[in-house]
């Protein structure tokens, strides 16, 4: 049987279950997974709380020393001086990366990636060769893995994963999702969109522009109108959203951040800013849009069926009508 390693979603969710305190073979038999993976998991990636003088499992922290080891392991070369001879001998018959790691496999010689051909080329560059210039085209490499958050960066931001373990469950009402959705990209006018997870139901709000000061006076005005329960906040680590604060001290509405890059872990505001689109569609200006149509568009999701609720609209999920 083939073994796929842990991913970061289910990292995340190995943390939620145990705060949740599921025992390893439970968490195993959630995921899929033999207990004794589970199990290694916890060990090898567990972190130490220097505050608490506890050794804790963090998801972010356990795929950082995850992508660290896949790092390490790929430093060296993984094939032999006749297999590198054989893939640039097909190099210099101008064949591509792609090319020549299929054909070798599907040949039966080896097998080789063509990242670490790339690899392999880049090395042979540094030492002063000249593979390079086999290359059809000049091969620029990308980071196959995000680097720091550059966006504003703010301390004593609460994290996703402190968040109640009942946010997961959509068994309780009040635990919603925001975010904020461009028009056109060159124009500051936008929408703020806020998405309770057990209902799907859906408030937008018309924004002069993204900032802090114009992102709270909507939001705000939104939940105070609504009437719904509003017990916490997820969010994404956009700037527009580091006037939280604020938002927490007039509405007593807890807040917390999703990891940069994560968009699923905010799934529910995702999926229901795609449905947004069918009524202002990627690129359209929203310089001209109103709160009133705004609000006309909420609407029309919010009486809109949806399978998954059993054919009930948002509407009625929420305030039962």
């Amino acid at each position: 049987m083939t073994y796929h390693q842990l991913t970061e979603p289910e990292r995340y969710l190995i943390s939620q279950l145990r705060k949740a305190g599921r025992g390893v073979a439970e968490i195993a038999g959630i995921l899929g997974r033999h207990r004794s993976t589970i199990y290694r998991e916890c060990r090898r990636n567990a972190t130490q709380h220097i505050a608490r003088g506890l050794t804790v499992y963090c998801p972010s922290k356990a795929q950082q020393q995850r992508n660290g080891r896949s790092r390490r392991s790929r430093r060296g070369p993984h094939h032999d001086a006749v297999q590198y001879a054989r893939v640039e001998e097909l190099l210099e018959q101008q064949w591509s990366a792609e090319q020549i790691a299929s054909t070798l496999h599907k040949q039966g010689e080896f097998r080789i990636s063509f990242q670490t051909i790339y690899r392999h080329v880049r090395r042979d560059w540094r030492a002063g060769g000249k593979l390079y210039v086999q290359l059809r085209r000049r091969y620029k490499r990308r980071k196959r893995h995000y680097g720091p958050e550059r966006r504003g960066r703010m301390q004593g931001k609460r994290m996703i994963d402190e968040r109640p373990v009942e946010v997961e469950s959509r068994q309780v009402q009040g635990h919603w999702e925001i975010d904020t959705v461009w028009g056109a990209s060159w124009e500051k006018p936008c929408i703020v969109t806020l998405v309770e997870r057990a209902s799907g139901y859906l408030l937008i709000g018309k924004l002069p522009n993204r900032t802090t000061k114009a992102l709270n006076r909507r939001t705000i005005g939104l939940m105070q109108r609504t009437g719904a329960p509003f017990l916490t906040i997820t969010s994404d680590n956009g700037t527009e959203f580091h006037g939280y604060p604020h938002i927490e001290a007039v509405t007593g509405t807890v807040v917390y951040f999703a990891r940069p890059h994560h968009p699923w872990e905010r799934g529910t505001n995702e999926n229901t800013n795609g449905l947004i689109r069918q009524y202002l569609p990627k690129g359209k200006s929203m310089a001209n849009l109103t709160q009133k149509q705004c609000d006309a568009i909420a609407h029309k999701l919010n009486t809109r069926p949806r399978k998954r609720y059993g054919y009930e609209t948002p509407l009625q999920k929420l305030f039962g009508y």
